[in-house]
């Protein structure tokens, strides 16, 4: 049983702003220290920065603005230095910067196709979409698609639940939408503590869990690591070379912001 969320979604809207910010600040600094909060819904969007680099709030608000695709939205942003004490973990080399523990799991061939579903559904209607299947039942939430049509392509479903409220327009004048709410749709069984989205590499939450996630995926095996803010190894690597990775894998989704939109599978 998994659920899959699509980009249009308001938390996955929410996690792509605090991506983009964060590319931003690697725009600014090669190895910035940054975590990003975001609360958006019903014509606001609060965002709430820590980090090393400052920003330009005339970029942030165009960030909003591309994302949403409306102007008309009321942005609070409040941003702040990061803590002295959690900076100097960070001075001298790359360290892991939080406390944590991380588990990988290989996919499933249902995690698999339920993802294959959500992306070809958002090709074609590119609008904010849940998505859950169970075996040979699955519940389809397409906002802006017609219910007879959404019926036909699942048809060979043995149970297919249609839009349960009917036809309806979804985004983020429906409902809200807040940083690392869908993490069973963004890690399926890997979901642990942290949250994928919004912070740099640094971060156990963003570097362990991608390096865990990889390792079962290439292992089929599960994978469970635990770290402490400051370790400089982690499952025999230097942290330094698990950054590298997890910065890799980054780079092969387009960036932070490419990578919010579906997170690791």
């Amino acid at each position: 049983m998994i659920e899959k969320v699509n980009p249009k979604h308001p938390d996955k809207i929410a996690d792509r702003i605090a991506g983009a910010i964060v590319d931003l600040a690697y725009t600014k600094e090669e190895n910035p220290k940054i975590a990003v909060e975001v609360l958006i819904g019903h014509g606001h969007c609060k965002i709430i920065i820590e980090s090393s680099v400052k920003f330009n709030e005339t970029d942030l608000f165009d960030l909003v603005y591309r994302i949403t695709e409306t102007n008309n939205i009321n942005i609070e942003i409040i941003s702040v230095p990061q803590d002295i004490e959690l900076a100097k973990n960070q001075e001298e080399k790359i360290r892991c910067g939080d406390n944590g523990i991380f588990k990988g799991m290989p996919l499933t061939e249902e995690q698999k196709a339920l993802s294959k579903i959500a992306r070809n559904l958002f090709e074609d209607y590119n609008s904010d979409g849940k998505y859950i299947l169970d075996k040979d039942k699955i519940i389809i939430c397409q906002s802006n698609a017609k219910n007879e049509e959404l019926k036909q392509i699942f048809a060979g479903y043995k149970e297919a639940i249609i839009n349960p409220l009917g036809e309806w327009t979804g985004g983020i004048d429906v409902d809200t939408g807040a940083t690392n709410r869908k993490l069973g749709s963004d890690m399926a069984d890997s979901v642990t503590g942290g949250g994928l989205h919004g912070k740099d590499l640094s971060k156990a939450d963003v570097s362990v869990n991608i390096y865990a996630f990889l390792k079962a995926q290439e292992t089929g095996k599960l994978v469970e690591l635990c770290c402490a803010i400051g370790d400089e190894e982690i499952d025999g690597k230097p942290y330094s070379e698990i950054v590298e990775i997890a910065r890799e894998y980054i780079k092969q989704q387009g960036g932070f912001e490419k990578f919010a939109e579906w997170g690791l599978f």
